[in-house]
């Protein structure tokens, strides 16, 4: 088995303001998407992993999202929670030349 990946068109950039961070089901697959105020983009998986809370509604800054349940950070380069919690899931994000926000997925293929 091996890993493809692929890129997902998901959003025009300014449908997320900025320093804040929004849901979408990408390839049947939820993501939190978030737009930095440095003007990056950054995606993850769209729940925490301790008790599910909504990524995309937690706060962020240039190198963490904070649960908006529980107050867990995690790291939004690697996923590696700042706490005891499992990592999140990250993905690779960029935004194309027409302003329009893709996701990169990983996935296994036979």
């Amino acid at each position: 088995m091996s890993a493809t990946t692929t890129s997902h068109r998901v959003c025009p950039l300014a449908e997320i303001p900025v320093g804040e961070g929004r849901a979408y089901v990408v390839a049947g697959e939820q993501v939190a998407v978030f737009r930095h105020r440095s003007g990056r983009v950054s995606a993850t998986q769209a729940r925490c992993p301790h008790a599910g809370g909504p990524l995309a509604d937690g706060q962020i800054d240039e190198g963490v999202v904070v649960c908006p349940l529980h107050l867990n950070a995690f790291d939004l380069a690697t996923g590696g929670s700042t706490g005891d919690q499992p990592a999140l899931a990250v993905h690779a994000a960029t935004v194309d030349a027409d302003g329009t926000v893709s996701v990169q997925l990983t996935g296994s293929a036979s």
